[in-house]
């Protein structure tokens, strides 16, 4: 009978989440590391050691919405023309390492995935997109009430 150590259930954990996120992003043919649901990018930034949540909302949605704890805040694009930052890189680079796991989050899950895609061109190899955003897509009311980081009680403040 073996034994499996705290360590090494951890690592499984980081394993089975990687290949989960890797097959999402396969099949919705994206050119990035991988897509995560909001619970497992959660647990990717407690059990990796060079995860790092990336918030990539405009500064206003900060500010009204809410934000994460401990998340690097770059701005992709800035509101309201949604211009893109032309200093992205920079200001990201201020913060992380070439090495480390990137986890990008928006509001909806489509900025962070069309910034995923870019510094994936631009040679970094762990990107990574949160699924569903910090409030995910509108209900039939036009309310982001139906999934997101928020919506599944993950950490945030106003």
């Amino acid at each position: 009978m073996s034994t499996v150590t705290l360590e090494q259930a951890e690592t499984q954990d980081v394993d089975d989440i990687l290949e989960r996120a890797r097959e999402r992003t396969r099949a919705s043919g994206g050119r990035y590391r991988g897509a995560l649901l909001p619970d497992e990018a959660w647990q990717l930034l407690h059990a990796h050691p060079r995860a790092r949540l990336v918030d990539i909302r405009s500064s206003p949605e900060w500010t009204l919405i809410g934000s994460i704890p401990g998340a690097i805040q770059v701005q992709w694009k800035f509101y309201p023309d949604w211009d893109r930052n032309p200093a992205f890189l920079d200001e990201l680079e201020d913060h992380v390492s070439s090495g480390d796991y990137l986890i990008l989050l928006c509001r909806s899950g489509v900025r962070s995935r069309e910034a995923a895609e870019w510094l994936t061109r631009e040679g970094y190899d762990n990107v990574f997109n949160v699924l569903e955003g910090f409030e995910g897509d509108k209900n039939a009311d036009g309310q982001r009430t139906v999934a997101g980081w928020k919506v599944r009680g993950l950490p945030w403040s106003h």
